[in-house]
């Protein structure tokens, strides 16, 4: 996932974080984004910090902004950092997939006009923020003992702590193995089963020393810190990121306008899979194999607009190192009406 460990910046101008390929991404925007004009409105669908807002304000003079965090605290630092641009962003704290929703009915001018003309752009920047890796007391960073929470919304849902002190040996294997990529997942959920018997887990810290006792020397000279595939694994099921990720496609998709672009960041294999498989889908004709032209009403509504999945140059990389991991991958709308519903096509 993204920035899975604490690095401190000094960017004065930036609120001490770079935002990712913030160039990059509003040059895979830019044709949707100025071909709307006044009509524009972008979708930010993780907004944290607001950089990529704030860069996407500042270089499209006439776009507006729907901002969307779950994380409240998030949200409202972000807000503030863009009241220079007045009526130009309007927040929404929900969960990304109900982005949809939330311009259905939202009463703002801003969720009007994406209404009105479709969304001009969508930006979903994927996994943890680096503002909430810096908040030590929200658990996310393995370097620095903090309770053990990992939620992106701190006032819904089950903690890491509950996650290690409640799952089964299968199913807390299942997910160090299917959401970390790791190859010890038995064994650490063996390990987790017996020392929770004498005392429930609360804090990273213990959770650190039990990764390293229980993980061979060998692996863990070479394997990188080995608490990092367990805690981004942890991260990823308390907060049923993948889930959010695949219901947020057809809701973003569904709401472009003609011409309007959908890009995403993912920063591990499981995210960009899904990313990838869903675009291949939307980019592809139904109709069957053999025939010269489309059938009426097969005719895929979307084309891909990048190749493959693009890299960070090494330059972006240079100046920013959360960018080694990233995979970008972009989509427009060729046909099709907007429409506008939650997750799994709900109103």
């Amino acid at each position: 996932m993204a920035h899975d460990e604490t690095i401190n910046y000094d960017v004065n101008d930036n609120h001490g974080h770079v935002p990712v390929m913030r160039a990059r991404m509003a040059e895979l925007l830019a044709p949707s984004v100025e071909a709307a004009g006044e009509n524009a409105v972008i979708v930010d669908g993780t907004l944290g910090a607001g950089g990529h807002s704030e860069y996407f304000l500042s270089h499209f003079p006439q776009a507006r902004v729907i901002g969307v965090d779950r994380d409240s605290a998030s949200l409202a630092a972000a807000t503030e950092r863009l009241t220079g641009f007045a009526d130009r962003f309007v927040g929404v704290n929900a969960r990304f997939d109900e982005v949809g929703a939330a311009i259905a009915h939202g009463e703002h001018e801003i969720f009007a006009a994406a209404r009105d003309a479709g969304v001009a752009g969508a930006l979903f920047d994927l996994g943890v923020s680096s503002m909430q890796l810096d908040q030590v007391e929200r658990g996310f960073a393995y370097k620095t003992d903090a309770p053990l929470d990992m939620r992106m919304d701190p006032s819904q849902g089950i903690t890491a702590a509950d996650v290690l002190n409640t799952y089964s040996h299968g199913d807390l294997a299942r997910v160090l193995k299917t959401y970390g990529d790791e190859r010890f997942a038995g064994k650490i959920a063996s390990a987790v089963l017996k020392e929770r018997e004498r005392e429930p887990f609360s804090n990273s810290g213990r959770l650190v020393e039990l990764l390293y006792a229980t993980i061979p020397a060998a692996t863990r000279r070479t394997g990188g810190h080995p608490a990092k595939r367990t805690f981004q694994a942890l991260r990823v099921e308390v907060n049923r990121e993948l889930e959010a990720i695949e219901q947020v496609i057809p809701v973003i998709t569904d709401s472009l306008a003609v011409g309007g672009r959908a890009v995403f960041m993912s920063y591990q294999s499981l995210e960009d899979r899904i990313v990838k498989q869903a675009f291949k889908q939307l980019s592809t004709s139904t109709t069957p194999a053999g025939l010269p032209m489309d059938l009426p009403g097969t005719a895929a509504h979307f084309s891909i607009v990048t190749r493959g999945a693009e890299k960070a140059s090494d330059a972006e990389i240079a100046e920013n190192p959360r960018a080694a991991s990233v995979r970008v991958r972009a989509l427009e709308r060729v046909e099709g009406t907007p429409t506008f519903h939650g997750p799994g096509g709900t109103p």
